[in-house]
């Protein structure tokens, strides 16, 4: 036997409004933010210094001078800028900065990465922010590279690749 208030199809909408804002009341008065950080990267970036990892990929980042350049180093430099940080970089291979994500001694890797990254079971990638040529003719979307778990970091950083590249991919 069904519920009563199951039959009728107009009940169920105001009621799954009224659970979902209960919850969220609930969720806010214990002090739970969604997304929030398991690390708190986000929190010590911001004002502070946002560890960069990048290896050399033109025209994303061009380490050939004194200072890394590149599309990608300007959108670092951007999101960075926004959130009051200073950057320091870190060069390497894709291999070493990825470790050196995952123990946390980098909050972020740049370097012409694609969707097609055999990293992605090791870190999170933002969303595809710009499309790539690959050597095949192919295109395929770029990322970046960012720690598990730190979806508060990893949502600001989307948010200011999509302000930044809006109408792109």
């Amino acid at each position: 036997m069904r519920a009563r208030w199951m039959r009728r199809p107009g009940m169920r909408r105001p009621v799954a409004v009224a659970l979902a804002a209960g919850l969220t009341a609930v969720l806010a008065g214990c002090g739970i933010t969604i997304p929030s950080d398991v690390e708190g990267t986000l929190d010590d970036v911001t004002g502070g210094v946002l560890q960069v990892g990048i290896t050399p990929n033109p025209p994303h980042v061009d380490t050939s001078g004194e200072q890394p350049a590149g599309t990608e180093v300007a959108l670092v430099g951007s999101f960075a800028g926004s959130i009051g940080a200073s950057v320091e970089w870190t060069e390497g291979s894709e291999q070493s900065l990825v470790q050196l994500l995952e123990i946390g001694e980098l909050d972020l890797v740049i370097g012409g990465l694609t969707e097609q990254t055999p990293w992605s079971d090791r870190v999170a990638l933002t969303r595809s922010y710009a499309e790539a040529e690959q050597q095949d003719g192919s295109t395929s979307g770029l990322v970046m590279l960012a720690p598990m778990g730190e979806n508060a970091f990893l949502s600001a950083l989307e948010r200011h690749l999509d302000a930044e590249t809006e109408g792109e991919p």
